[in-house]
Parts: structure tokens; sequence; C-alpha cells
């Protein structure tokens, strides 16, 4: 019994031990994938990155992590010479592989990613004095109002949809102008340069594409997704 109990000891002693040193290699294993996201990314501050699956070195020993999340915060797309925020971008990565040294990430089976959008900083994007905010729910689909600044008309507020064209470029469109304005020649091209944009986003984490955007009254909600996702190594 004596020797039994002396055994038991051991092994708790030894699984410890395993434990302590599989969260100390997690811990620097996402310590440096955060780094070379951020460098990769070109992000302002080093993200959050989260190793899921216990324990992590067997995962290591098979060149395969099950899942690996990244919290990056926010970055800026350029369009039409100007930068649009995306804020709260978050990419979730499964089946992820390792390279032959087992020293970076390569690559992931499948891969998703959500992100917002803020009605401010969509009317930075827009430049030139427009206002965008939230415009209420149509047939149970939110839309924005577009408030255009036009010197002929002292007030005009459009209504308009946002969509996702070609997994990659977010879409703002007036859905219609007044009567007023189509009367008065050049007045529908000059709201329009105003109200119609296109965004391409295409400095999301792996190349994701972008699948939905959903207008809320907070701002924009978008989701992403991949399969056999390149990763930064």
């Amino acid at each position: 019994m004596r020797a039994l109990r002396v055994l038991l000891i051991l092994v708790v002693i030894l699984g410890g031990l395993f434990v302590a040193a599989d969260r100390v290699a997690v811990g620097l294993a996402e310590d440096k994938a955060a780094e070379k996201i951020r460098a990769s990314q070109g992000l302002d501050r080093t993200p959050t990155v989260a190793i899921k699956g216990f324990p992590f070195l067997t995962q290591v020993a098979g060149r395969s992590l099950q899942e690996v999340d990244a919290d990056l915060g926010g970055i800026e797309a350029r369009a039409q010479g100007r930068a649009l925020r995306i804020d709260q971008l978050s990419a979730h990565f499964f089946d992820v592989g390792l390279t032959s040294d087992y020293t970076s990430i390569e690559s992931a089976a499948s891969a998703t990613g959500n992100a917002r959008i803020t009605y401010a900083d969509l009317t930075k994007a827009a430049g030139g004095g427009v206002k965008i905010s939230f415009g209420g729910q149509k047939n149970g689909r939110g839309q924005v109002k577009i408030s255009p600044k036009i010197p002929v008309l002292s007030s005009l507020d459009v209504t308009g949809s946002i969509s996702i064209v070609g997994g990659d470029t977010v879409r703002l469109r007036a859905d219609g102008l007044p009567g007023m304005c189509r009367a008065l020649p050049g007045c529908e091209a000059k709201v329009r340069a105003q109200t119609d944009h296109d965004w391409k986003l295409d400095q999301l984490p792996g190349n994701l594409k972008l699948d939905k955007v959903v207008t809320m009254t907070e701002g924009l909600s978008i989701s992403a997704s991949g399969k056999n996702v390149k990763l930064p190594g």
C-alpha cells in the first residue's frame, strides 16, 4: 500500500509538472504568433492570440492545432483615397497546421471572422461633409440614412443599403433620390458622388472573404470566412 501511495504521489507531481510546462509553452507560442500577426498585418498594437485545446505539446508534436483565436482590435482599409476603420476584428482558425520546423503557423483548414464598422467611421470615410447614420428597418432589413451636403439643397436625407460585393468590398448605395433632385440638372450625379461608395477590405487576416453585413442601430456587423486559409508565418 505504501508503494502504491508513493507511485500515486509521483504521478500527481509529474502530471502537475507536465501541465505547468504545457501552459508555459502555449503562452510563449501565443506571444510569438501575436507578434508575427502584428508585423504581417501592419497593426498598431499587438493582437491577443489564444491557442485552444489541451494538451498543447501533443498538438505541436502532431503539427496540428485544434483552434487558434485572434483578437486584432482595429485595422484601416484605404479606398477612394480615404481610410475606413474596421473595429473589433476577431478571427478564429480551425485545424491549424504548423511548418515542418514547428516554429510557425502555416495554414488553417477553415476560418471565420467578425468585425464592426461604426457610423462615425463610415461618415469619416465618406468625407465631403456627408453624414451616415442608422435609417431604421424596412421589410425586416436595416437601412442607413445618408445626409449629403449639396449647396443648392438646404436639407436632403436619403435612405441607403449596404451590401457585400465580390467577397472583399462593402458597398453603400442610395436606394433612390427625391423628385426635386432628379428635376435639377446635374443634381443626381452630385448627390450620388457623396452617397454611393465602395470600400475594398483586402487586409483581413488570412485573406478571409466577406460573407455578410448586417445594418444595426450601433453600426455594421460584418462576418467573413475561408477554407484552406494561409496564415502569416
